[in-house]
Parts: structure tokens; sequence; C-alpha cells
């Protein structure tokens, strides 16, 4: 079963940047990152895969990047950054690598890291 570590979270104005890193403990062909905030159902934010595609929550377009290191490494950068992105921040990994971004398309789950994002 493959483990999945976030980093990288933080405190930051209305903005500013941070960039999110999620570390697999196996080679991966495809990776997401979701959020939640407290009360507000699990959504998701960008996934990557094979050969580079994309895929982007229309919420985070032209702000936030996804982009790969290498099979194990993703990272998320995040940029303009708004107090509604506040949220715990997840990576996640699909049996399938689905071609989409719900929560019940992904399978595996790292355990978070906390954005905040203050005005």
């Amino acid at each position: 079963q493959v483990h999945l570590v976030e980093s990288g979270g933080g405190s930051v104005q209305a903005g500013g940047s941070l960039t999110l890193t999620c570390l697999a403990s196996e080679t991966t062909t495809c990776l997401a990152w979701f959020r939640q905030a407290p009360g507000n159902e699990r959504e998701g934010v960008a996934a990557i895969y094979l050969y580079g595609s994309t895929l982007y929550a229309d919420s985070v377009k032209g702000r936030f990047i996804i982009s790969q290191r290498n099979a194990n490494t993703v990272y998320l950068q995040m940029n303009s950054l708004k107090p509604e992105d506040t949220a715990s921040y997840y990576c996640a990994k699909s049996y399938s690598c689905a071609k989409d971004l719900l929560p019940g398309s992904w399978h595996y789950w790292g355990q978070g890291t906390q954005v905040t994002v203050s005005s």
C-alpha cells in the first residue's frame, strides 16, 4: 500500500504563495491534491498524470501549479492565495488514475497539511 506524506503547509497573508510537497513511498503514474475546510466537503484541487498532463479545479486555475519532480514527488505551487484557500490539503493516489477530481475516485490519502490564509 502506498504511503503519502504532505509537507509545506503554513500561514500566509492573502496574495502570498506557498508550495506543498507530496512524497509517495513508491513510484506513481498519477497524484492529486485535495483540500477540505472545516464544515465543507473535500474538494479536488489539481492532479498530474504520466507524461505531465494536468487537471485543475476552476477555483485554482491560473493561480496554482501542480508539477512533478520525479515519480515519487509532486509539488503544488500556490500563488495569489485567498482566505478561501484556507484548508487542510491532502495528497491522493488513484488505482486507475481517474481523470477527475472526485474524492471517491482517489483511494490512497496522506494525513494532510494545513494552509491558513489571512486577509
